[in-house]
């Protein structure tokens, strides 16, 4: 196939198809927080059900994004991100028709799989139909654009949840999935990997689902579960994470090349990406819930709190990659999460008659600016730190170990600071237990800016030269 010049109209119509698919998987996983409330009441959903709700399409996605981009590369990176994008619309269907809250977290895991399937084929399309000269631009383009969806997210679920009903922040997919369809059909080319393994690492993919999935379920039903079936499913998700790990040691086409952790900058920004991305994860989920529950406000004004965050994030995220490009990594790795710590302590106070100006915008200025500050270093240092032709994968597991933290984080911090069943429906049941989460939180994200200040101290300029000069 012949490579299409970025600004050609084939060139901006491939943009266009992976943009409004990425930022659909996107606008997934920001919308439902704010809905969380008002479908938890409609559903008469427990705590540890709404949990689901978020876990059961974090745990598919992050299981198996992996795999996508590997199947991808294999059977055709077109027609897996169309998969995708078909099947994330008839999952949001599902999910928008669901009566019942068991009904809807499996329509969410479906949904999870779906996304797992479009979302590394997105930016895959991009690297592989423009030319190389028109790549870099082009994936700027979109990160600016998908940044996006992040925005509108809260917003739109806000205003839809307030005018309609919650349904329809899944059904709002159906017409934006057939625009992409429409585009990818006609003008996105397909591509593949001629050199892609052809016996991909099912078994590993199965394994890490199965981990993550007995952890999660034991983390998430603790204390709504009998004992022996949480210690009996715990040990089978941890016997799998041992055997995922024996698996990628010995097979010769691993999922996760476990050449990649050694080296020590990998496996230290992906320890701390773990903590922080645990914690950012747990921190938005309890503070829009007690937004709602606590403060007393609308889920518009709930989305609308945290928009300051995303802001900070598109005007200043170029500046901090050049400055970590400048002056090495660890300052912001280091710095950023310890910020991000403090906005957090800020909003442990947020509770009845707590107003804006004062009690919210603080915080998440500070915290916003401590996200911006680690963002672009800390993926830069994992791009950096691996061989040119691991680059992709490498990206795949930071995401993956992203996702994994926040799942897991959401997973188990309900039920350690003591919220059950319909506690997310009374003011002075949940704010205690709010206080206590956010406590945590600020414990992860300090522990995350201690372990990039420690492990990364002889790296110094790493970001200045390029990523290839350790190829291998």
């Amino acid at each position: 196939m012949e490579p299409v010049a970025g600004d050609s109209a084939r060139g901006r119509w491939i943009l266009a198809a992976a943009v409004l698919g990425s930022g659909m998987a996107f606008l997934d996983g920001t919308v439902v927080n704010v809905a969380l409330r008002v479908l938890g009441t409609d559903l008469d959903a427990s705590v540890t059900e709404l949990q689901w709700v978020v876990n059961a399409y974090l745990l598919a996605l992050a299981s198996l994004i992996l795999l996508g981009g590997s199947l991808g590369d294999r059977f055709g990176r077109r027609r897996l991100f169309l998969l995708g994008v078909a099947g994330f619309a008839l999952t949001s269907v599902a999910c928008g028709l669901a009566r019942e809250p068991e009904v809807l977290v499996a329509a969410r895991l479906l949904q999870g799989v779906s996304g797992a399937l479009l979302t590394p084929s997105s930016l895959a399309l991009l690297q592989s139909s423009l030319r190389p000269e028109d790549r870099a631009a082009a994936i700027g383009r979109w990160s600016g654009l998908t940044s996006l969806a992040v925005v509108v997210g809260p917003l739109l679920g806000g205003w839809l949840v307030e005018v309609a009903s919650w349904r329809w922040i899944f059904f709002l997919n159906v017409p934006l999935a057939a625009v992409v369809l429409l585009i990818g059909w006609r003008h996105v080319p397909e591509s593949s990997d001629p050199d892609a393994v052809r016996g991909f690492d099912g078994w590993g993919a199965l394994l890490s689902a199965a981990a993550l999935a007995g952890v999660t379920w034991a983390l998430t039903e603790t204390g709504a579960a009998a004992p022996g079936w949480l210690l009996a499913v715990g040990a089978a998700g941890v016997a799998a994470g041992v055997a995922f790990v024996l698996r990628v040691r010995r097979t010769a086409d691993p999922l996760v090349p476990p050449s990649l952790f050694a080296d020590r900058v990998f496996s230290i920004a992906n320890t701390m990406t773990l903590l922080v991305y645990g914690a950012l994860g747990a921190m938005t989920f309890f503070l829009t819930l007690q937004l709602q529950v606590g403060a007393g406000w609308s889920p518009l004004q709930a989305g609308l709190a945290t928009l300051p965050m995303t802001v900070l994030m598109i005007l200043l995220s170029g500046r901090s990659g050049t400055l970590a490009a400048r002056v090495g990594p660890r300052w912001q790795l280091s710095a950023g999460p310890v910020l991000c710590a403090i906005g957090t302590l800020l909003l442990v106070g947020v509770g009845p008659g707590t107003g804006y100006l004062t009690g919210v915008l603080p915080g998440v200025l500070v915290f916003g600016l401590g996200l911006t500050a680690l963002v672009a270093p800390l993926t830069a240092s994992v791009l950096a730190a691996a061989p040119d032709r691991y680059a992709g994968v490498a990206s795949g597991i930071n995401n993956a170990v992203a996702r994994s933290g926040g799942l897991l984080a959401v997973a188990a911090l309900p039920s350690l600071v003591g919220l059950t069943g319909a506690d997310y429906q009374d003011a002075a049941a949940f704010t205690p237990g709010y206080r206590a989460a956010q406590l945590v939180c600020v414990v992860l994200l300090v522990l995350g800016g201690l372990v990039s200040f420690v492990g990364l101290r002889r790296t110094g300029g790493l970001l200045a030269g390029p990523a290839g000069s350790r190829a291998g």
